[in-house]
């Protein structure tokens, strides 16, 4: 369930009947989190910290602070933070309850929204994890105030991911300006397919537009590309791919290229596709048999799979 909050402090009255709220927050907004009245702890993150350890001194400290199986665990923060929280909700006595308020752009449209937890291994994104549905999803426009601007690009690649799967009408309307109705719309967007197919099984795996070929770059900049910046990547090659394939309308790449360095987001890969190969291989959405299944755009608005070996892939990613 998504519910939207006029302002931080809201969140205090909507969850006044919960006899027990535990507080996991990134520091780096330790002021939305101070306006709470649980008990709280504050963790760092990153892409390297977004490990089982992490999430075991999440359970430690509920378990220190006496959370029961009833508790309530609210997670303040961006998606690594919703992820680990959720992750450590999932198996904290075998399972407790949680809830997310997202405080990055990326977090509101996607990360917190679906009930995917993990955390990575050796590098490789999310292979640890658990289905795990919060309770709800709070959006508030008031966190996003203090968003560093590489962040905010970020999360609007993720937004624009969004209506290119099923809404060409609010993608151009979001090259022109991003507003809380859009921010919420995009949000729905994923809820809807995440509500009708929980487990990925069929439709929710469109959703990794972008994130084969992200995730391997990711992978390859040891973390110095954000995610969002290679979820923009990813989409520009996963329309090259397309158009090679004769799926993706003719002009796509260069049109989809032109409206992402418009608004501010890279598209152009800096590594070559052997470099990405062997992550891609062994991404956690791999299927049998060496085949990998790609999103691929065909227009604004509508997108298919084609499954194929990443190492077949003859494709000029610089």
């Amino acid at each position: 369930m998504i519910r939207e909050l006029t302002q931080i402090a809201d969140i205090k009255e909507v969850l006044a009947a919960e006899a027990e709220v535990f507080v996991v927050f990134d520091r780096n907004v330790e002021w939305v989190a101070r306006e709470m009245p649980w008990p709280l702890l504050g963790i760092e993150t990153s892409e390297a910290l977004k490990t089982l350890e992490s999430v075991q001194e999440i359970c430690r400290w509920l378990m220190e602070s006496g959370a029961s199986r009833g508790a309530l665990l609210l997670a303040v923060g961006g998606g690594i933070t919703t992820d680990m929280a959720g992750f450590a909700a999932s198996i904290y006595k075998r399972g407790i309850r949680y809830a997310n308020l997202p405080t990055t752009l990326l977090a509101q449209v996607d990360a917190a929204i679906g009930g995917k937890t993990g955390v990575n291994l050796d590098g490789y994104k999310n292979m640890l994890g658990a289905f795990r549905m919060p309770e709800v999803t709070f959006l508030c426009a008031d966190v996003l105030r203090s968003l560093p601007e590489r962040e905010l690009k970020a999360g609007l690649a993720e937004l624009l991911k969004s209506f290119l799967l099923s809404d060409a009408e609010a993608y151009s309307a979001a090259l022109r300006g991003v507003t809380q109705e859009l921010i919420a719309k995009a949000a729905q967007i994923k809820a809807g397919i995440v509500e009708r197919d929980p487990f990925e099984n069929g439709e929710r795996a469109k959703l990794n537009l972008g994130h084969t070929f992200g995730h391997a770059i990711e992978h390859a900049s040891t973390g110095t590309i954000a995610h969002g910046e290679a979820v923009a990547m990813g989409i520009i090659l996963a329309a090259r791919l397309g158009e090679s394939l004769g799926i993706s309308e003719k002009g796509l790449a260069a049109r989809l290229g032109a409206d992402f360095q418009s608004v501010g987001l890279p598209t152009e890969s800096p590594y070559p596709l052997e470099a990405l190969q062997e992550a891609m291989a062994k991404d956690k959405k791999a299927l049998g048999g060496g085949k990998v299944k790609f999103v691929i755009p065909v227009r604004p608005g509508e997108v298919v799979f084609h499954e194929m070996n990443p190492y077949d892939l003859h494709l000029d990613t610089k």
